[in-house]
C-alpha cells in the first residue's frame, strides 16, 4: 500500500425483488467496506431488482435514472465520502428494460453503462426481457490516481469490449455480475477475470451474485493476473489496494498494449 493506493471493495450479495430490501443489504456491506478502509464499493448487477426466471415484472420496477435508487446510491457515496458502483433495471422504451451499471459519488451520476452483450447463452434468454445497450464510446471516472472504467457480466466473454475501455484510459475494469451457475461456470469466471487483467495489463474487479443463482468468487485481480482478494460463495465484502504504479511497472516489463497491431472497431 502506497500513498497513490486506492481502496476498491467487491461486495457480494443476492438482490431480490425487493428493492428496499436491497438498499438496505447495500448500505450494510457498504459501512462494511468502509469500515475497512474502501474508497469505492462495487455491487453486483442488478442490485436493485432480480427475480428468476426473468419475468413482467422487470418492466414493473424498472427506474430511471433520476429515481430514486439511484438517488439513494448517490445519498450513500456521500454519507460515506465514496465511490459507489452497482447495477439496476433501467426504464426502457417499451416492453424491455435496460441492463444498467451506474457510478457515483456524493454529488451524483458519474458514469453510465448498458449492458451490450446480453445473456443468450446456456439456455437462457436475457434479450427476451433486456435491451442491448447502445455501442457508445466508453465512461470512465476517476478516483485519486485511478481510472476505472464499467463492463458487465457476459461482457467479460468478449475481450474486445475490455480493450475499448482500456483504450479509454481505464486502469480498472470494474464488473458488476450475476454468473449463473452451471458445469464448469465458476472455472469460466475466474478464467476471464484473470484473462482480461493479464491482456491488458490492468485491475479487475468483480462483484457477483452468491450460490445458488451465482457463482460467487467475486474477486479482485491484479495486472499480472493475480486474485489479490475474493470473497467466497458468502455475502461479504473483499478489499484490495490497487496502485497506479503497479499497473506502470506491469507495463514497463509487459508492453503488449504497445505492441500490439490490431485495433478494435464496433460492429453492428
Amino acid at each position: 500500500m502506497t500513498d497513490s493506493s486506492v481502496a476498491v471493495a467487491v461486495a457480494q450479495f443476492a438482490p431480490g425483488a425487493d428493492t428496499d430490501a436491497n438498499l438496505r443489504e447495500l448500505r450494510r456491506l457498504a459501512q462494511r467496506a468502509v469500515d475497512r478502509g474502501a474508497l469505492l464499493v462495487v455491487f453486483p448487477e442488478y442490485s436493485s431488482y432480480f427475480v428468476d426466471p426473468m419475468d413482467d415484472t422487470l418492466a414493473v420496477n424498472a427506474q430511471d435514472l433520476d429515481g430514486p435508487f439511484v438517488a439513494a446510491l448517490v445519498e450513500l457515496a456521500r454519507d460515506h465520502g465514496i465511490h459507489v458502483v452497482a447495477g439496476l433495471l433501467e426504464r426502457g422504451d417499451g416492453r424491455r428494460v435496460r441492463n444498467t451499471v451506474v457510478a457515483v459519488d456524493g454529488t451524483g451520476v458519474v458514469a453510465v453503462y448498458r449492458k451490450q452483450h446480453l445473456y443468450d447463452a446456456f439456455g437462457q434468454r436475457e434479450s427476451d426481457w433486456i435491451e442491448p445497450g447502445a455501442l457508445d464510446e466508453p465512461q470512465t471516472f476517476t478516483v485519486g490516481s485511478l481510472t476505472f472504467g464499467l463492463m458487465t457480466c457476459y461482457d467479460v466473454r468478449f475481450p474486445e469490449l475490455a480493450r475499448t475501455v482500456v483504450d479509454a484510459g481505464a486502469d480498472v475494469v470494474l464488473v458488476p455480475a450475476e454468473w449463473v451457475r452451471g458445469p464448469l461456470k465458476e472455472h469460466h469466471w475466474r478464467t476471464l477475470l484473470h484473462a482480461r487483467a493479464i491482456e491488458n495489463t490492468v485491475y479487475v474487479a468483480a462483484a457477483d451474485h452468491p450460490p445458488p443463482l451465482g457463482v460467487g468468487n467475486s474477486a479482485v485481480v491484479d495486472p499480472q493476473g493475480v486474485e489479490v482478494a475474493t470473497v467466497g460463495t458468502g455475502t461479504d465484502v473483499a478489499i484490495a489496494w490497487l496502485d497506479k504504479d503497479a499497473v506502470e511497472r506491469v507495463r514497463r516489463v509487459n508492453p503488449a498494449l504497445r505492441l500490439r497491431r490490431y485495433r478494435v472497431e464496433p460492429g453492428d
